[in-house]
């Protein structure tokens, strides 16, 4: 099991393949992921990799995380998140991880915070059919209708699909598709659509229930501590 990365959604465009058909796609960009800190066996219970992505302020970070960072040698990052891994595939504090993690063609898993859509009806949130258009029906063209029984049991179960609040909770999207990398510019191109807002922070891992492509790298794609990322634009 290799470790996961925390990328940045940045939108959604299409590129073309080489049929010249259209395939669209949701980007993702990588921004200085480096792993903050291991969990083993032996002091954990379990083995796993913390990352953290992006940066942040010192002022906006708390001492006790300040102090964590300090301790593995990093920049205060934005987003930290743990990706659970096999022991052979533990990595030292420190590594950057790079965008061609995943090859093209590989499955994914993605996780992400959807996009609150706030309190909405049966009709948008559970996809209900609704009531009549007309014959008697006045004020009920969009309600839910009966939500229980008589007396017995008398009460609605709990879990019954009614009005609510919808959107804004953890959705993972399983087998979507790597459609090609781009290292210089941190950048992960995804077939179709991902959970989350633009500017959200996205988990993408190895698909469960796919193999891993044989020519992914093990125990994953590191940048040298001497390897400066390239900078667009310059000479």
């Amino acid at each position: 099991m290799r470790s996961g990365v925390i990328a940045q959604k940045i939108g959604m465009t299409r590129i073309y393949n080489d049929a010249g058909e259209h395939v669209p796609v949701t980007v993702l960009r990588m921004e200085n992921c480096q792993v903050v800190a291991q969990r083993t066996q032996e002091k954990n219970g379990y083995t796993a990799v913390q990352l953290g992505v992006g940066l942040a302020k010192v002022k906006n970070t708390s001492k006790s995380m300040r102090g964590h960072f300090a301790t593995a040698s990093v920049e205060p990052k934005s987003k930290v998140a743990e990706f659970r891994v096999s022991p052979e595939f533990m990595l030292e504090v420190g590594s950057e991880i790079t965008a061609d993690h995943f090859v093209a063609g590989q499955k994914v898993d993605v996780t992400g915070t959807s996009i609150g859509k706030g309190f909405q009806g049966v009709i948008k949130r559970h996809n209900f059919g609704g009531g009549r258009a007309t014959h008697g029906n006045s004020v009920s063209h969009r309600t839910h209708g009966s939500t229980g029984q008589r007396q017995d049991p008398g009460k609605v179960f709990k879990g019954k699909k009614m009005a609510g609040h919808m959107g804004d909770t953890r959705v993972t999207t399983q087998n979507v598709e790597i459609v090609s990398t781009d290292t210089d510019r941190g950048l992960i191109l995804i077939r179709g659509a991902v959970p989350g807002s633009k500017g959200a922070w996205i988990l993408v891992r190895d698909a469960v229930k796919a193999s891993l492509p044989d020519n992914a790298p093990k125990p994953a794609a590191l940048r040298a501590k001497n390897e400066a990322p390239a900078v667009e634009g310059a000479a």
